[in-house]
């Protein structure tokens, strides 16, 4: 089935990191642009970063120059590495095939940064 499947959440203090990995399944993943989406309740959905087809990663202001997401098609996973995490990085992270405007989402994993 075609499925994408997140790991690598936690609870992880301040200035701490976590490496996210979303693994795919049921399609190749070189062909399809990947991102990583952020809730939080009451809030609006956050594209916390993007990886495109043609080579190109973007990702919010919020997280530039702490987190590097990259690819690994030939494990057919993609990582979101976090570092320097603080409060405003807690939220459920979901692998979304098509990123914000994906198709395929896969279950989340919880990423909680506190004291």
């Amino acid at each position: 089935q075609v499925q994408l499947v997140e790991s690598g959440g936690g609870l992880v203090q301040p200035g701490g990191s976590l490496r996210l990995s979303c693994v795919a399944s049921g399609f190749t993943l070189d062909y399809y642009s990947i991102g990583w989406i952020r809730q939080v309740p009451g809030k609006e959905r956050k594209e916390v970063s993007c990886s495109s087809v043609d080579g190109s990663t973007s990702y919010t202001n919020s997280v530039k120059g702490r987190f590097t997401m990259s690819r690994d098609n030939a494990k057919s996973t993609v990582y979101l590495q976090m570092n320097n995490l603080n409060s405003e990085d807690t939220g459920i992270y979901y692998c979304v095939r098509g990123c914000f405007y994906g198709d395929i989402w896969g279950q989340g994993t919880q990423v909680t940064v506190a004291s």
